[in-house]
């Protein structure tokens, strides 16, 4: 049967899984962490197996060729089934507005927008180069985060710049996790069984990187990002939304240049920074008693909570707000902490269901404003992308 390999990249690590074309279920999935560092891990799980191998300081450009060769060797599928391979791009600008196959001008226009995500493009479009090396003969594919954002109408989109600043230099909000908040916004109109272009939400995608969607009519209405996914919500090593003067304030304070202050807003923020003790909300849950610690959870539910409440204005009000991401999915406490701030508006969450269920809606039954949990699958948004242009 026909396949789609799906890769996702990160500065040490890459994860991927093979879907089958016709029916999208998962063949097989893997990851490698610790690349280029010593007793970097490689493993594949197909099945009831798992292959597991550590091999020291293994390359990426290695790390991409061993992947294939595994799925070859344990019989998981030939080359020939591998119909495409797909790449989650967080930027991909103006330029790119649906799933697009990386030819040589295509992968060109990409490295032009590195400076719209500068921690993942490059790496992103590191990775379709390798697996084109490994793989010359199948087709690659790139899915964006941006697309969906590309809908926001223009008076949330832009900046209040100078007008033809933000037109010459494509200044605007681009937003992050819109494969996500894609499907997010499609499951939601399932489970409420209401048809998308009639649905209001708002999405909540909380990690380690975290943003907000307002979403009218199934569209994208507003984002917590910006311009780059550093700004919008505290997130676990991001500082979400500051002033600007702070770049050159702290230039001249810490004896830094921009980008080593725009990289200690990337890098050393957020929870981290706040609580300097971690960026994992499981860690900072587990010391909540500190002062410090408690501080940073308190600032990552205040600035949810803040974005929040301006979509359900923005809005008019909503159907439902979901849930999403590592920490939304995962952390029941943080759930009932946020929706009970937003009580005011109408949200409300019943604690049994909150507690209990893994996916499904977690309202009473006789909230007039559902909340939902929906755990995110954005691989299998990905292939459907990808088959709507293949």
């Amino acid at each position: 049967m026909s396949k789609i390999l799906l890769m996702n990249a990160g500065s040490s690590s890459v994860k991927w899984k093979l879907f089958e074309l016709e029916n999208e279920e998962v063949v097989a999935k893997g990851e490698v962490e610790r690349i280029a560092l010593p007793n970097s891990n490689f493993e594949i799980k197909y099945g009831k197996e798992v292959y597991q191998e550590n091999i020291d300081n293994l390359q990426y450009e290695a790390a991409a060729k061993l992947i294939i060769d595994k799925i070859i060797e344990l019989k998981i599928a030939t080359l020939e089934e591998i119909k495409a391979v797909g790449h989650r791009i967080v930027a991909g600008g103006e330029e790119f507005t649906q799933a697009t196959e990386m030819t040589s001008d295509n992968i060109a226009k990409l490295e032009e927008l590195e400076d719209f995500a500068p921690l993942h493009n490059p790496m992103e479009v590191k990775y379709i180069k390798l697996m084109q090396n490994v793989m010359p003969n199948t087709p690659q594919y790139a899915v964006f985060d941006s697309k969906f954002f590309l809908d926001i109408p223009e008076y949330n989109a832009i900046y209040s710049l100078p007008y033809s600043i933000t037109k010459e230099y494509k200044i605007r909000r681009y937003g992050e996790h819109g494969i996500s908040h894609t499907y997010l916004t499609k499951e939601a109109a399932k489970m409420l069984n209401k048809p998308v272009d009639k649905l209001k939400l708002v999405t909540l995608h909380l990690g380690s990187g975290s943003s907000l969607a307002a979403i009218k009519d199934g569209k994208a209405y507003d984002t917590s990002m910006g311009f780059t996914p550093l700004t919008g919500v505290t997130m676990g090593t991001r500082a979400g939304d500051l002033d600007p003067a702070l770049v050159p304030y702290l230039m001249k304070k810490l004896n830094l240049n921009a980008e080593e202050v725009v990289e200690l807003f990337n890098e050393k923020s957020g929870l981290l920074g706040v609580s300097e003790l971690s960026s994992d909300m499981r860690d900072l849950s587990a010391n909540a008693d500190k002062p410090q610690v408690k501080l940073a959870m308190d600032i990552f539910v205040n600035r949810i909570v803040k974005y929040a409440g301006s979509f359900f204005t923005e809005l008019n009000g909503v159907d439902a707000i979901v849930f999403a991401g590592g920490i939304g999915e995962n952390n029941p406490w943080l759930r009932e902490e946020i929706v009970k701030k937003l009580e005011v508006l109408g949200v409300k969450i019943d604690s049994n269901l909150n507690q209990s269920v893994k996916e499904g809606i977690i309202s009473p039954k006789d909230a007039k404003i559902k909340t939902l949990l929906i755990p995110t699958n954005e691989e299998l948004e990905m292939v459907r992308q990808i088959k709507e242009v293949f």
